[in-house]
């Protein structure tokens, strides 16, 4: 397949102005007309499931005040940015499948890229918060009203937000300086920088390995956070005599620890797939877990798993349903 773009964009070196591509053709999922309303209903109704379960989440918290702790304060802004996630994508797709259009313009495609890693890169940092969070409470539980205060949390979520805003700027810098022939074809549903790279006509070693220097850099380091955070919070609780002591601990990280596999085993799944088969539609496939079923699963994980957030949840659906 490269060795044909490759050629093709020789060929069209002395009659088009490559630089200027004006929009890109996103080959979805599959080409089979038969799926396409099956394609309609499910991710229709797996994007309401993910909007309605966040968007409970965040007002559960807000509307409990015992929920009003670093915890689920970082639990509901996860889920404005799943829900920021989601609709980075989803809709697209849900549009395209009933037009029967998959046109993205070369701007809209640079917008979506950037909103998506915007929004994925804050993902990872508010989960390494919310490792921290609970290494906090559970190694230095006298000083965690002291250190997890409001302000240092503000903080850490804004901190989140500017950092994923300098990824998304850095490879949106990056993929403006590509090279594209006319009618490019993105073999996926939405568009990624990775996608963009391989599609380019001419790729500039510099650029290439920076890019996978900056994913590198804004993925590993949090997940290296939250592996070091969870290193230390077993080693604090292994040193726990009675075992109910250790049961509770545990169980106070069993959620997050469930959503950190799931997104990060996802997100590496697709990258080890990808880069073993080679085959762009199989990937397509595999990003479905991390851009739209992890975000729709952790309103369940959070909620069935725990006790404050069920009873929140049944509280304010409660006060919501009298108030009608």
């Amino acid at each position: 397949m490269y060795l044909f773009l490759y050629q093709r964009c020789l060929s069209y070196m002395g009659t088009k102005n490559l630089t200027h591509v004006t929009e890109f053709l996103l080959l979805g999922l599959s080409d089979n007309p038969e799926l396409q309303p099956l394609f309609f209903g499910l991710f229709l109704s797996m994007y309401l499931v993910t909007v309605l379960g966040n968007l409970l989440i965040i007002l559960a918290v807000s509307s409990d005040p015992h929920l009003h702790t670093p915890m689920y304060f970082f639990l509901s802004i996860l889920s404005l940015t799943d829900i920021g996630l989601t609709s980075t994508t989803v809709p697209k797709m849900i549009v395209d499948n009933q037009t029967l259009s998959r046109v993205i313009s070369y701007a809209g495609c640079l917008t979506q890229m950037s909103i998506f890693i915007v929004f994925g890169c804050m993902d990872s940092i508010l989960l390494t918060a919310m490792a921290y969070d609970r290494f906090v409470a559970i190694c230095h539980p006298l000083h965690y009203p002291v250190i997890m205060n409001p302000r240092f949390c503000t903080l850490l979520v804004l901190a989140s937000f500017f950092i994923s805003l300098l990824d998304s700027q850095l490879h949106s810098l990056m993929v403006v300086q590509l090279t594209f022939f006319i009618d490019v074809e993105i073999p996926n549903f939405f568009c990624g920088p990775s996608p963009l790279f391989n599609i380019a006509c001419f790729k500039i070693p510099t650029k290439t390995i920076l890019m996978y220097f900056t994913g590198a850099i804004f993925g590993g380091v949090p997940l290296s956070g939250i592996l070091l955070s969870y290193y230390k919070i077993v080693s604090s609780i292994m040193r726990v005599p009675s075992a109910c002591g250790k049961s509770k601990a545990f169980s106070t990280c069993g959620s997050h620890l469930l959503v950190v596999c799931l997104f990060y085993g996802t997100c590496l799944g697709v990258f080890f797939s990808s880069a073993a088969s080679g085959a762009q539609r199989k990937r397509a496939v595999a990003s479905l877990m991390y851009t739209v079923v992890t975000p729709m699963l952790n309103p369940f994980i959070y909620s069935l798993r725990n006790r404050d957030m069920m009873g929140a949840l049944q509280k304010f659906i409660r006060g919501a349903s009298k108030s009608q």
